[in-house]
């Protein structure tokens, strides 16, 4: 499933084909993702796109009137033409731009979501609960220790819930927990401030550290132009079961925490 990385660098390939232009068309091949498209959509026609914008995994096309909020789900994903082709069985929905582009979105599983929403998109029911984004200043060490106190849940559950902070997925959790040296099914509130502290710093470091490479490369993930992302040729634990841990005295093994594979090292991570 596409994650933050993958959803901002779409968004930054996206956003010069949108921003500052006008939408002279949308259409809507299938109307039920996720879940159902609004009739309004289709019917948008010359609206200047304000801007575009990520809260969380959704991101934020925000119009002259209203806001449409796009969700890549599992196999999401969206390309830009001067000149499309034929559209195929699972390219859904075209946005044509006033400014030559056709930005297509594309999802096979069909777990993705187009939603409408007014003018304060943060107020939506998928947007309103959310917690800090990582990037934000409040988010640190000290949050997520204050945050724990008392929770038994895994400490990789905990920083996964999108109510903690949000757009921390499988495969970042696995990474930030290793470099953190803290075990993924330790219980959350039996992580201390300080081993915060570096989970924090390490959930950041590996964020950004995806974005400027352009994501992880999953098999159904392209960014705006098509290519691959390539964060995953970076990975440490993640998909690595019974490969060589680089401390080289342990292999990599994997547990199952909330119905999701965890990657993790027997000996740097306690």
């Amino acid at each position: 499933m596409p994650e933050l990385p993958e959803v901002e660098t779409t968004r930054r390939g996206l956003a010069p084909l949108a921003v500052g232009q006008r939408i002279a068309a949308v259409t809507v091949r299938q109307p039920m993702l996720r879940w159902p498209v609004p009739e309004r959509i289709a019917g948008l026609r010359d609206q200047p796109v304000l801007a575009l914008e990520r809260r969380a995994k959704w991101l934020v096309w925000r119009l002259e009137q209203g806001t449409m909020l796009w969700h890549l789900g599992m196999s999401g994903s969206f390309r830009g033409w001067t000149a499309a082709p034929a559209p195929g069985p699972h390219d859904h929905i075209d946005v044509q731009i006033d400014g030559g582009h056709l930005i297509r979105y594309t999802d096979p599983r069909r777990f993705g979501a187009l939603l409408w929403a007014g003018d304060d998109p943060l107020a939506h029911p998928r947007l309103a609960g959310l917690g800090p984004e990582p990037f934000d200043p409040v988010f640190n060490g000290d949050y997520l220790w204050r945050l724990s106190r008392g929770r038994r849940s895994a400490v990789k559950s905990f920083i996964m819930d999108g109510a903690v902070v949000v757009g921390v997925g499988n495969i970042y959790a696995c990474e930030a927990l290793f470099e953190a040296g803290i075990h993924p099914a330790r219980a959350a509130g039996r992580v201390g401030r300080e081993r915060y502290g570096r989970l924090a710093e390490a959930i950041v470091r590996i964020l950004k550290r995806a974005i400027e490479v352009g994501g992880t490369s999953l098999r159904d993930f392209t960014v705006g132009d098509g290519t691959p992302g390539y964060f995953g040729q970076s990975l440490l634990v993640y998909g690595r079961e019974g490969e060589p841990c680089a401390c080289g005295e342990q292999t990599i093994r994997r547990v199952v925490i909330g119905q999701r594979s965890s990657f993790y090292c027997a000996r740097c991570q306690r």
